[in-house]
């Protein structure tokens, strides 16, 4: 038995030419819109079983790659926080001008939400982050490797999630600093749903109690799942992500 060949992605245009990769799926209830993490793609775990579980229940669902991520073009290295979000912004004007969403962000896709619930206010019918990771350019590194950065423009490290190691630009840092978001209130109304795992060795399960303390909305519920991991991507995990997200979205 072969697996089901992954059918091409569709493309937009930004304003400079660059094409951005996307999957959509047409469907009942809100349209979900899943957001990667810092050097992921959405044909990572997470947005695969988000995919089938859409295509069983014909929901609706929008994935796609930052420039320089996955299958969209350009250079990683030239994206920063703010342009990855507008990148976000981009595909989802075009694809879905209109009508609800469930915004579900991993790790600094988690991050991107937030920003993006923020601006399209009403427009949101709830946001999921799975290790949410808002503000990390402030806490996810120390003093010297803020000095590396500011000396030398990037900074290179090994990673325990893919063959390539993690480069983080001295632009996307700064990006990241001018839009830190949990030192006050965070205009989001929706009901959010924060998954986290407490064994989490990159982001603190602290930060989604900071997050549900600073959103506006008052219906936040934060689900830590004790022996869970960075990725939460165990079977249980994404049952817990569908069950989850399903309950967002009846039609």
């Amino acid at each position: 038995m072969t697996d089901t060949p992954i059918p091409p992605p569709h493309f937009v245009a930004r304003p400079d030419g660059l094409r951005l990769a996307c999957r959509h799926r047409s469907g009942a209830g809100p349209t979900i819109v899943f957001l990667p993490g810092y050097m992921s793609d959405m044909l990572g775990g997470k947005a695969q079983a988000l995919e089938e579980w859409a295509a069983r229940e014909g929901r609706a669902l929008l994935r796609l790659d930052y420039a320089g991520c996955g299958e969209s073009k350009g250079a990683f290295e030239d994206g920063t926080l703010a342009s990855w979000r507008d990148d976000a912004r981009l595909v989802i004007d075009a694809l879905v001008p209109d009508g609800p969403l469930v915004l579900v962000g991993s790790s600094m896709g988690g991050w991107l939400v937030l920003l993006l619930a923020r601006d399209l206010g009403e427009r949101v019918a709830g946001l999921v982050g799975i290790a949410a990771a808002p503000d990390f350019t402030d806490w996810g590194f120390d003093a010297a490797q803020k000095a590396t950065m500011r000396r030398e423009g990037r900074l290179v490290e090994p990673t325990p999630y893919g063959d390539q190691p993690y480069v983080t630009t001295l632009a996307f840092w700064e990006s990241g600093e001018a839009l830190r978001l949990l030192d006050a209130p965070i205009a989001i109304g929706c009901p959010v749903r924060l998954l986290q795992g407490q064994a989490d060795p990159d982001v603190p399960w602290q930060t989604a109690l900071r997050i549900a303390e600073q959103v506006r909305s008052a219906d936040v519920q934060t689900i830590l799942v004790k022996d869970g991991d960075h990725r939460l991507s165990r079977p249980q995990d994404i049952a817990l992500l569908i069950g989850t997200v399903a309950s967002l979205t009846e039609p």
